[in-house]
């Protein structure tokens, strides 16, 4: 009988955040740690009739690392996806990839939203004659994954995956899947979106999934707390380089953590709502814990989904505690849409960055306005400041519309 040999342990040697929070991955973190807000007012002339009060915009504008040609051609999405993945390529120490065997995987939940609305404003006042001539690629939803693949040369393959707000977390597990197979060196991996546009917003509004608070905007996303309403909608990326250890160690490559595992489920439930007792979130993590090689008691931390909607964040709460048992009173969990905002398909990559870097650092960062627990919630959630966290393994959990459940694990790197 022939044995399976085991896979290649993988690393995460560089990475690269925009968000609301900060300009790079250095200050989304440092931002996460001292548990400030992007969360903001929306201007008033954003959209007439929007019930919608507050945003977490991007903190810095991504056009302005651009040239205008890359500008002018990209949808925002793509923007933002290019600008993360040129940070994390760069702190990753730029290395001197055989392109054939550099592979990308960058999802997003809607893709070029901004494009396709604003060109079917254009058509409808204007006349097919004055439509954008890169309409299509600023608009399909492989775009920032295919312009991330351009800029870099990458022809070992790119992927990208669309699993609503699990989009970035799904993307980082196929750059697993890939360099476990030896299809790949490294993998540029995340998510990217930019959906902050009238329309999404009364849309979101109109299935109730979105806060309707608005001052002070700080104080909105509220995550496991008893009056959250909804989620602040959010745009940016979060992009990880991904990579054996032993091509790390090759070229004098110094690790973050280590990506240990993933786990996957669909909930085959509701398009919006998860199962109420969890079991497709407890059959993800269980999963990406035991594709680990590890045990539930060596988890330390765990970067909550929880979108501070009511039902999300109740099922999300019973999911963990039937994963984890008796020992889920020990286990640091935070909730960091609580200061980004929620990024939709690249929530998931910002939080695998934050999981990373609360391991290299060895703290989990606060929740925001946790100011009365909901009852139900048994979970022991960092709140105020950081809380130390020991050595060891780490789980960020990204839930999407659609039942998508995608659980990343990430171990301390030695």
């Amino acid at each position: 009988m022939s044995h399976r040999s085991r896979p290649p342990v993988v690393v995460v040697t560089g990475v690269g955040a925009s968000t609301p929070l900060g300009a790079d991955a250095p200050s989304t973190w440092a931002a996460m740690l001292a548990g400030q807000s992007g969360v903001g007012m929306l201007s008033p002339g954003f959209g007439d009739g929007v019930p919608v009060k507050v945003a977490a915009r991007a903190f810095k504008d991504p056009t302005t690392a651009l040239s205008r040609v890359e500008a002018r051609t990209m949808d925002r999405v793509q923007q933002f996806g290019l600008v993360a993945a040129r940070e994390a390529w760069a702190d990753a120490g730029s290395p001197d990839a055989d392109p054939t065997r550099l592979a990308v995987a960058v999802g997003s939940g809607v893709g070029g939203i901004q494009t396709t609305l604003a060109q079917y404003d254009r058509y409808r006042e204007d006349g097919s004659r004055f439509i954008s001539p890169h309409t299509v690629p600023m608009l399909m939803p492989n775009g920032p994954a295919a312009s991330i693949g351009f800029a870099f040369g990458a022809q070992g393959g790119v992927h990208s995956p669309v699993a609503a707000c699990a989009s970035g977390a799904e993307a980082v597990a196929i750059g697993l899947g890939l360099l476990r197979d030896d299809q790949a060196d490294i993998v540029i991996c995340g998510g990217a979106e930019a959906p902050l546009h009238p329309m999404t917003m009364v849309a979101f509004n109109a299935m109730r999934a979105i806060s309707q608070h608005g001052e002070p905007p700080e104080s909105v996303s509220r995550p496991f707390d008893r009056d959250r309403d909804g989620f602040v909608l959010g745009e940016g990326a979060g992009i990880l380089i991904l990579e054996t250890q032993e091509h790390a160690a090759a070229r004098g490559a110094r690790p973050y953590a280590v990506l240990t595992g993933t786990g996957m489920s669909s909930d085959a439930y509701h398009v919006t709502k998860p199962r109420p007792d969890g079991g497709g979130a407890t059959r993800a993590m269980l999963a990406a814990i035991k594709d680990s090689d590890a045990h539930p008691s060596d988890v330390v931390h765990i970067n909550a989904h929880a979108t501070s909607t009511p039902v999300g964040d109740t099922a999300e709460s019973i999911a963990i505690s039937s994963a984890f048992g008796h020992r889920t009173d020990e286990i640091a969990v935070t909730a960091t849409k609580s200061t980004s905002g929620h990024l939709l398909g690249a929530s998931g990559a910002v939080e695998a960055i934050a999981t990373v870097l609360a391991l290299r650092d060895g703290i989990a960062p606060p929740t925001r306005n946790l100011d009365h627990q909901d009852p139900q919630i048994q979970l022991s959630i960092v709140t105020g400041h950081g809380r130390p966290i020991k050595p060891g393994f780490a789980l960020s959990n990204s839930f999407g519309f659609g039942g998508h459940n995608v659980v990343l694990a990430f171990a301390t790197s030695r």
